[in-house]
C-alpha cells in the first residue's frame, strides 16, 4: 500500500522538476536573443545644422570616411577620448566626410582622417597621433596655443570658406545622383556622363540669360529714334572729330611756336657770341692798322728834314724825282678808308 503510493508522487515531482528545468531553459535561450543595450557614445556627430556649436567653447572634430582604415583605427581612442571630455572640460565631435561633404570643404580636408581643434571660434589644425594620451596631453598642457589659427579667408566661418562648402556639397550630390544612375536604376556610366554634360549646357545658358535680364534691369537703354538717331549720332562723331583735329593743330601750333621761340633765342645768343667775338677782332685790326699809321706818320716825319737836306744839296732839277714817296701816302689814305668802313659797318651792327 505504502509502495503503491509513492510511485505516483516521485513521478508527479519528477514531471515538475524537468518542466521547471525546461522553463529556465527556455527563458535562457529567449534571454540569450535579446540584444543588451549598446553603450551610450560620448562623440557627437555634426552635420551642416549644427556645426556652428563649434563656435562657443572648447571642441575636438574628427572627420573620418567609414571606407578609411586609419579612421576605422582610432575609433576605439576618439570614443575613450570622447569619455573623459567631462573631465578635460571639452567636447567631442565627430563628421562625415561622405554624409557631409559641405562640412569637409568648409574646413578644407584633403587627408582622412582629419582632427581640429576649436576655442571660442578660433580653429586650429591637430596635427598629431589620434592616440587618447596625445589628445589629452594636447588638451591638459595647452599645446594647441603653439599652432598657428586659421584665420582670414582660411577659417571655417569665412565668406570664402562657405563658398567651398557649396561647391563641396554641390559634388557631393552630384556622386550620389550618379550612383542613384549607375547603381540603383543600372543605368551604364556614359549615360550618366552624357547627362551632366547636357545639363551643365543648358544650366549654363540659363545663367547668361539671366546675367543678361540683370544688366537690362540695371543699365538704362540708349534712346533709339526711328531716323534721327543714326543721323544724330553720326553728326555727333563728326563734331568730335573735327574738336580732335582742331585740339590736335593747336597743340601743333603750340609746340611749334615754342620750337620757334626757343630757336630765336638760340640765334640770338648765337649771334651775340658771333658779334662779340668779330668785334674784338675789329678792334684788333684797328689797332694794328693805326699802329701801322703811326708808324708811316713818324717815318715820314723822320724823312721830312732828310728830304730838305736833300733838296738843298741837289737841286731844284732833282726834287722832282720824289715821285717814290709818293706811294706811302696812298698807303696811309687806303688804311684810313679801311678804318673808316670798318667802323661804319661796326655801327650798323650795333642797333
Amino acid at each position: 500500500m505504502a509502495g503503491g503510493r509513492c510511485g505516483p508522487r516521485l513521478t508527479a515531482l519528477l514531471a515538475a522538476w524537468v518542466a521547471a528545468a525546461a522553463a529556465a531553459a527556455e527563458e535562457e535561450a529567449v534571454l540569450e536573443h535579446i540584444p543588451l543595450p549598446a553603450e551610450r557614445s560620448m562623440v557627437l556627430p555634426m552635420t551642416a545644422s549644427n556645426w556652428t556649436l563649434v563656435m562657443e567653447g572648447e571642441w575636438m572634430l574628427k572627420f573620418y570616411a567609414p571606407w578609411c582604415p586609419s579612421c576605422q583605427q582610432t575609433d576605439s581612442e576618439w570614443e575613450a577620448f570622447a569619455k573623459n571630455g567631462e573631465l578635460l572640460h571639452i567636447s567631442v565631435g565627430k563628421v562625415d566626410v561622405i554624409q557631409e561633404p559641405g562640412l569637409s570643404g568648409r574646413f578644407f580636408v584633403t587627408t582622412l582622417p582629419a582632427f581640429f581643434h576649436a576655442k571660442d571660434g578660433i580653429f586650429r589644425r591637430y596635427r598629431g597621433p589620434g592616440i587618447y594620451e596625445d589628445l589629452q596631453n594636447y588638451i591638459l598642457e595647452k599645446k594647441w596655443q603653439s599652432v598657428e589659427p586659421l584665420t582670414g579667408w582660411k577659417s571655417p566661418a569665412s565668406l570664402t570658406m562657405s563658398g567651398m562648402a557649396g561647391l563641396f556639397s554641390i559634388s557631393g550630390k552630384i556622386w550620389h545622383l550618379h550612383n542613384y544612375f549607375t547603381v540603383t536604376l543600372g543605368i551604364p556610366a556614359w549615360c550618366s556622363y552624357v547627362f551632366f554634360i547636357i545639363a551643365t549646357l543648358i544650366f549654363g545658358l540659363l545663367m547668361g540669360l539671366v546675367l543678361v535680364l540683370i544688366s537690362e534691369c540695371f543699365y538704362m537703354p540708349f534712346p533709339r529714334n526711328s531716323s534721327d538717331g543714326p543721323e544724330q549720332s553720326r553728326q555727333s562723331d563728326e563734331a568730335h572729330g573735327a574738336e580732335q583735329l582742331q585740339d590736335a593743330e593747336d597743340e601743333k601750333d603750340d609746340s611749334n611756336e615754342d620750337e620757334n621761340k626757343d630757336s630765336l633765342g638760340d640765334d640770338e645768343e648765337e649771334k651775340e657770341d658771333l658779334g662779340d667775338e668779330d668785334e674784338a677782332e675789329e678792334e684788333e685790326e684797328e689797332d694794328h692798322l693805326a699802329a701801322g699809321v703811326d708808324e708811316e706818320r713818324s717815318d715820314s716825319q723822320k724823312q721830312g728834314p732828310l728830304r730838305e737836306a736833300q733838296e738843298d744839296v741837289v737841286g731844284p732839277e732833282e726834287t722832282t724825282g720824289g715821285a717814290p714817296e709818293q706811294p706811302r701816302s696812298t698807303d696811309s689814305e687806303v688804311a684810313e678808308d679801311t678804318l673808316r668802313q670798318r667802323k661804319s659797318q661796326h655801327a650798323d651792327k650795333g642797333p
